[in-house]
């Protein structure tokens, strides 16, 4: 008699955590020609930003964190699913489906504390400046767009996008990680609005939130990731 295995699913700070068949994850290295596991970065060095208080901070990297195992242990999974024949499954096809939010929830957080802990403001000569105001005939007009965004109801992330093949930057609203994100596309500059992301300081009063964030933003790293 074949033996089945299930997946063991922990909530954990507002998402999930898939335990069982898997090895514990190490460092994201190539050994011997062979890709390891992603490791979750430390993003410590945030810790007292203005309008960040050390508390949310700390919840939310361990929530990112959690994201950063799900993807390996998704994997891993996956990997032996496809070793042992079991593809046509359905546990195969809803982990597969599975692997995009978590994935994406580990690499959109990264995205998002990578351009925060900025000190200075936006560099007006600068080419993110300049794509600026060629898709917005201004910085304050995208600004004004990137707020109004933010303020959308639902949860979800607000996205700064540049098309690669016209140049053009857009913002967008991604309801959840793994849908909304436009193809052919590099993201510029994140602000997470999930609720975790500000209620623990700011309540319902995301407006305050968004203000944090602007007086945070590392506009050196999202100039970076210009084409």
């Amino acid at each position: 008699m074949e033996r089945r295995e299930f997946l063991k699913i922990t909530l954990i700070g507002g998402g999930v955590l898939l335990s069982g068949l898997v090895k514990p994850v190490s460092a994201e290295i190539k050994k011997e020609g062979k890709i390891m596991p992603y490791a979750a970065k430390d993003y410590s060095k945030l810790i007292g930003m203005e309008g960040f208080s050390e508390t949310l901070l700390k919840n939310h990297f361990t929530l990112y964190q959690g994201y950063v195992t799900n993807t390996n242990k998704a994997m891993d999974i996956l990997d032996q699913m496809l070793k042992d024949g079991k593809i046509a499954t359905p546990e195969f096809a809803e982990l597969k489906r599975r692997l995009g939010w978590e994935f994406n929830g580990m690499r959109l957080h990264e995205y998002y504390f990578e351009n925060l802990g900025g000190k200075g403001g936006l560099d007006k000569s600068g080419k993110l400046a300049k794509k600026l105001g060629e898709s917005f005939g201004s910085y304050e007009a995208w600004e004004k767009d990137f707020r109004a965004v933010g303020a959308l109801r639902g949860i979800g992330w607000v996205a700064l996008y540049q098309d690669l093949q016209g140049g053009r930057l857009i913002n967008f609203w991604i309801n959840e990680h793994d849908v909304s994100h436009p193809a052919g596309c590099n993201l510029i500059l994140i602000m997470d609005v999930f609720e975790h992301a500000f209620m623990l300081d700011y309540g319902l009063k995301r407006a305050d939130y968004i203000e944090a964030f602007f007086k945070n933003v590392d506009w050196k790293a999202a100039e970076a990731r210009v084409k």
